[in-house]
């Protein structure tokens, strides 16, 4: 178990005599950026022309649909479009999520009270940790963990319990339960993230039958980020964990358009589930956003509703991907299971990288390879001993990378 508490940080000690500490005090809480010093060298090997694969984030590199493109053209050039929006989303466009989640879940929800539009996945998340935490509330979050899942919590003041994934499910529900059993207050809040990021881990509705199960006796409530519910790949389908009879009662998931539409930086995802939890968060957003800007939100109307075969084309693009950087990866004597999900392959380090550790085999890759990975440590310390490797190059682009990681065997 692992509580993230007070942690120090390092500020320059720059502030004028007699002058308060400039940093707040939730700034010391955060821990050192560990990506700092993988970017750092890779913008320096950049500005010398070399010629790095980054494979290290989940930035989609292929073209949003263009039925997508050319409708924000469209309405971007109409005046009343250019105004503020509403911080919830225009109604159409929540009528539309409605609609979608009935037709790919089978989730009934109600536009008004159970739907709000945010400024992409990692918004809707933060501000629905300010609106629902405070100062005496734990948060149980599985390890390895996607950082703002630990760290939204704490800038909203809230403790946070990691606790391990384990090797199945069977194994994250028992250490759910003995650990509301065991804390006192018991924890308000247990964030999950299926299909998982870093690690891809995927479940079936018959895990989140049992969350619910839990929720209700240990009387927590549940935050569910579905970013990658929608990039699934052969036959499976990921669930909703809203499709749970109950789940509505204690829980809220967030969707985005980011992945499955290559819309991230248009900044377009969804809260959807509790209405009370949600109306928390409406009320957080009002005095932060005037919402997104409608042409944006008219434009993600049309990928709701019309780009059904465009995502499913774009899945299949990962899929083959993944098909190729799995089968290369096994190759090169890394332990990895093929996803059926996500934008990621979790590597574990290949037995004699093991004690080097995923930091320095990621800052290998870098300088002899010229290729970026993320450390899994980056992820907690249940992510050491991997690194993640995005799907965002084509599949000649990812072969390259695999000849190239090959180097760094060869230098050990």
């Amino acid at each position: 178990m692992i509580k993230i508490q007070n942690s120090p940080q390092s500020f320059s000690d720059d502030e004028p005599d007699g002058f308060p500490e400039i940093a707040s005090d939730r700034m010391h809480r955060l821990p050192p950026y560990l990506f700092k010093k993988i970017n750092s060298e890779k913008n320096r090997m950049r500005r010398e022309n070399i010629d790095i694969i980054d494979l290290g984030m989940g930035n989609p590199n292929d073209p949003t649909p263009q039925l997508i493109v050319d409708k924000l053209k469209q309405a971007s050039e109409i005046k009343r479009n250019q105004r503020y929006s509403v911080s919830v989303g225009i109604d159409n466009l929540r009528r539309e999520a409605a609609k979608f989640y009935a037709r790919h879940f089978e989730v009934p929800l109600d536009q008004d009270s159970e739907i709000i539009a945010t400024i992409g996945s990692k918004e809707a998340f933060s501000h629905l940790c300010l609106a629902v935490l405070g100062p005496g509330d734990t948060v149980m979050v599985p390890s390895p963990f996607f950082p703002i899942h630990i760290y939204g919590p704490v800038i909203a003041g809230a403790q946070v319990v990691s606790i391990p994934m384990g090797s199945s499910d069977a194994d994250l529900l028992e250490h759910i339960d003995m650990m509301c059993t065991q804390l006192f207050p018991k924890p308000k809040v247990l964030i999950l993230n299926f299909p998982h990021n870093p690690t891809a881990k995927t479940v079936e509705k018959e895990f989140f039958a049992e969350i619910v199960k839990l929720a209700h006796k240990h009387r927590f409530y549940v935050i569910h980020d579905f970013a990658y519910g929608l990039t699934t790949f052969d036959s499976y389908r990921a669930p909703s964990f809203l499709s749970i009879p109950g789940a509505k009662e204690i829980g809220v998931e967030i969707f985005t358009t980011s992945k499955a539409f290559n819309m991230a930086e248009w900044r377009l995802g969804f809260a959807v589930g509790n209405s009370t939890m949600l109306s928390l968060l409406g009320e957080i957003k009002g005095y932060y956003d005037y919402g997104i800007f409608q042409a944006i939100q008219i434009a993600g109307i049309i990928a709701l509703r019309e780009c059904d075969a465009e995502m499913k084309k774009q899945a299949d693009i990962y899929a083959l991907r993944r098909d190729v950087l799995h089968a290369g990866l096994c190759n090169l004597g890394f332990p990895v299971k093929k996803p059926l999900a996500g934008m990621f392959l979790w590597a574990k380090l290949p037995d004699q990288f093991q004690t080097m550790g995923s930091l320095e085999f990621s800052m290998r890759c870098l300088k002899d390879a010229h290729v970026v990975v993320t450390p899994g440590i980056g992820f907690g310390d249940g992510g050491e001993g991997y690194v993640r490797i995005a799907l965002v190059e084509n599949e000649d682009r990812l072969k390259q990378a695999l000849r190239q990681i090959k180097q760094v065997f060869f230098k050990e």
